[in-house]
């Protein structure tokens, strides 16, 4: 199927099906036991446990070895994992997990409540990027018996927040293997053990990653159908491509191959290309603002920098199309949440001019640079889209009297630069949208997130208005009252602009017709892969 311009984020593919899993594909058929299947990475992250570290880097690999207690299924509705079922107190302080019975640990430990309570008072609510946010109400994790965890928060945490949250923030980790260690450097982050349906074997860094079907696994009925997956990390996307077309590779997921690549495979009858299958993770590329630099923490300089930005041109000329303008941190996508509004920083140069002068910062020749050290920029090193965005936003704050120096990074040296150290003046990136505003949106804007957390507020933005607004949408039960509070979200977030949201769009899958029961769950490259299968060659 050949996509067309601007239809990225439309779903091509066709409606999702029901069935006995998360996304369960029915009409492929009969599934057809082991094979391998290999699929392309542009980068890796270093880090294999989903309880310390969201990012679809981790989960692409790591939720086919550690599974959470919830994801969700065909229609995009929650659906039990390692929690079977789930009840909620009306007044949203109390929610009850029933855990699956006789699920055993990769290491053949069984798995209990205990572990629960460990990974979300000791990973989720103290170490996870996005879920330090989520949990920072949450009490205490009561386990009255081994099946059974109840969650206790101080402030009301609507239901269907937190089962929306937990497939990306509530994976669980053996409390057995953690317990008493440095969480942050423990082994087992870089060799993980879980209950999933695949076990880890061999992680060799800047080469692959390799899992194997678990034996043991809970589901049975000959679950999971792979022999094995291995994840290959090719950086070069002509190589990467010409991976996938040799038949070594079956599957590159994230939009991890040029967008001009992706366009010609989309013309080929051995692919399906398209973003079925992505529906829960849309995103925005974004500009970030280190605001403890003087210039930035001006927020006329910022608006200025928005309006410098021929964002058409852009999507037109680097995305061949494929995306849309953002028009603030929650995107059209999320229909209980999102309201229609135009572009809030429309491409005018003249204003961005006259923005920097009124800051104080007014040429010095009609050639000349307004400010005296160059910005330095680190692009996000996750896919064309940052690379891309860094580029133009070069090119085009040079047009207003603005110098910017590039400074490619590792996904390491990113991480730490950006969340650690601090040491930026503007980055480009991914900003995914999971569902909820709560889950991993909110996170971006609010104070209070640890230092090194990464995708979080780690740029000097504080504005105690916008952390109230945040903390009383996460907390407000009543569903139209949520709605309007995180329209004053993103109010702020746009007059505040200490990320400007310019372009959204949905990742682009590119995929062997080899490949079965895939990309049938809003989450699919990001969910378990237990009956996926490979058709003969």
């Amino acid at each position: 199927m050949e996509l067309g311009r601007r239809q990225a984020l439309s779903g091509a593919g066709g409606a999702m099906l029901g069935g006995l899993l998360p996304g369960l594909a029915l009409g492929q058929g009969t599934p057809q036991r082991g094979g391998t299947l290999t699929v392309q990475l542009t980068s890796e992250q270093r880090v294999l446990n989903p309880a310390i570290q969201a990012s679809t880097g981790v989960y692409v690999m790591a939720s086919k070895i550690v599974e959470p207690l919830v994801d969700l299924d065909a229609a995009g509705e929650p659906t039990g994992v390692l929690a079977e079922r789930w009840e909620s107190a009306p007044d949203g302080l109390t929610h009850t997990f029933h855990l699956r019975r006789g699920v055993t640990w990769h290491d053949g430990k069984p798995f209990t409540s205990k572990d629960v309570q460990f990974s979300a008072m000791e990973c989720w609510k103290k170490i996870l990027n996005y879920g330090t946010t989520l949990y920072l109400f949450l009490e205490a994790v009561e386990t009255p018996d081994d099946t059974t965890a109840v969650f206790k928060f101080s402030k009301p945490m609507p239901q269907g927040l937190l089962l929306r949250a937990l497939p990306d923030l509530g994976h669980v980790i053996p409390a057995h293997v953690y317990a008493g260690t440095d969480i942050r450097t423990n082994p087992a982050n870089t060799a993980p053990i879980g209950t999933g349906p695949f076990k880890f074997v061999e992680y060799q860094r800047g080469q692959y990653l390799i899992a194997e079907r678990n034996p043991n696994y809970w589901r049975g009925n000959g679950l999971p159908y792979l022999d094995r997956i291995v994840w290959r990390f090719i950086a070069d996307r002509a190589a990467a491509a010409a991976a996938i077309e040799s038949g070594q590779v079956q599957f590159s997921p994230y939009s991890g191959l040029s967008l001009s690549d992706i366009a010609r495979l989309s013309k080929d009858g051995r692919f399906n290309v398209g973003t079925k299958g992505n529906e829960g993770n849309t995103a925005h590329t974004v500009c970030e603002f280190n605001l403890r630099r003087k210039e930035l923490s001006d927020v006329r300089v910022r608006r200025a920098i928005a309006h410098a930005l021929d964002l058409d041109f852009f999507i037109e000329n680097f995305l061949f199309g494929y995306a849309k303008l953002g028009t603030g941190p929650i995107p059209s996508s999320s229909a209980p949440f999102y309201v229609p509004r135009p572009a809030p920083y429309p491409f005018d140069k003249a204003r961005a001019e006259a923005l920097l002068d009124e800051a104080g910062y007014k040429r010095p020749s009609r050639n000349g640079m307004r400010f005296a050290q160059p910005l330095k920029l680190l692009p996000a090193p996750w896919g064309e889209y940052t690379l891309n965005f860094a580029t133009f936003i070069q090119q085009s704050l040079r047009e207003i009297g603005v110098r910017v120096e590039i400074e490619a990074r590792d996904a390491p040296g990113f991480l730490t630069g950006v969340y650690r150290n601090h040491d930026f003046d503007l980055t480009t990136g991914w900003h995914q949208y999971r569902n909820d505003p709560a889950v991993s949106t909110t996170v971006w804007f609010r104070t209070g997130s640890p230092v090194g957390a990464p995708w979080t507020n780690q740029y000097g933005y504080d504005n105690p208005e916008m952390d109230r607004v945040i903390d009383a949408a996460a907390t407000e039960l009543d569903p139209a009252r949520r709605k309007a509070l995180y329209q004053d979200f993103v109010k702020i977030a746009i007059e505040d602009v200490p990320v400007h949201t310019a372009v959204e769009h949905a990742f682009i899958s590119v995929y062997s017709k080899r490949l079965m029961n895939s990309h049938t769950n809003p989450r699919w490259s990001s969910s378990s892969w237990a009956d996926a299968w490979l058709a003969p060659t």
